[in-house]
């Protein structure tokens, strides 16, 4: 994995934020980080976070899409967080009733590479506005590496599942999600017993706030 620090000035509280699928800082830069240290984890290729998170009085943790499962499989190297939330994830990523529909996901993955120049955000944005502003601000990634991220996913979420029981605090679900159906997101967080926040957004919801703070407090 990757990381990037958006904010590291020695604030008491820290936010780590583990990003979604094929993205990276540069489309969350915008956020206001509000006296708050910011690290955003990407890349999922492997599982090792070289981040030193000690030394903090409060953590906080938000995720996103993919993220919310790799935060919840790796909860036993993450610190204690005063509110754990997430944003149109689940903790069951690739899943029939919880998560994306297996088929959708190997379409997904056999035409990744295709969607990645274009239509893939045309389905994660919520309209030409949240479009064009993306593209102010785009991934800096290359294509060949976020393929080989989806696969690796794959990998992770077929051989290793996630613990999340009593992990997430707040669970966003947008109601326009075209990535992962809003009602498998409804589904696992009720069996998860978490409250879910309904969002009139698609599957970035990021431009309905203004600062990292507003999100997870």
């Amino acid at each position: 994995m990757k990381h990037y620090w958006l904010n590291k000035s020695g604030n008491p509280e820290l936010l780590i934020f583990f990003a979604g699928w094929s993205f990276d800082e540069k489309p969350f830069e915008f956020l206001n980080t509000d006296g708050l240290d910011v690290v955003v984890i990407y890349d999922y290729r492997d599982l090792e976070i070289d981040v030193d998170f000690s030394g903090y009085e409060k953590y906080y943790l938000v995720t996103w899409s993919m993220g919310v499962y790799i935060a919840a499989l790796l909860r036993d190297k993450l610190p204690n967080f005063t509110r754990a939330v997430a944003l149109n994830g689940t903790p069951m990523p690739i899943d029939n009733e919880f998560g994306i529909p297996n088929r959708t996901f190997d379409l997904t993955l056999k035409f990744a590479a295709e969607g990645l120049k274009g239509k893939f955000y045309q389905n994660v944005f919520y309209g030409e506005e949240q479009l064009e502003k993306y593209w102010k601000a785009p991934v800096a990634r290359t294509i060949e590496d976020r393929v080989e991220e989806l696969h690796s996913l794959k990998s992770w979420i077929n051989d290793k599942p996630a613990d999340a029981s009593g992990f997430y605090k707040i669970a966003y679900v947008s109601e326009n999600d075209k990535i992962i159906p809003p009602r498998n997101q409804h589904n696992a967080w009720e069996e998860l017993g978490v409250s879910v926040i309904v969002l009139p957004d698609g599957h970035f919801p990021f431009y309905n706030f203004k600062s990292w703070k507003e999100i997870c407090k």
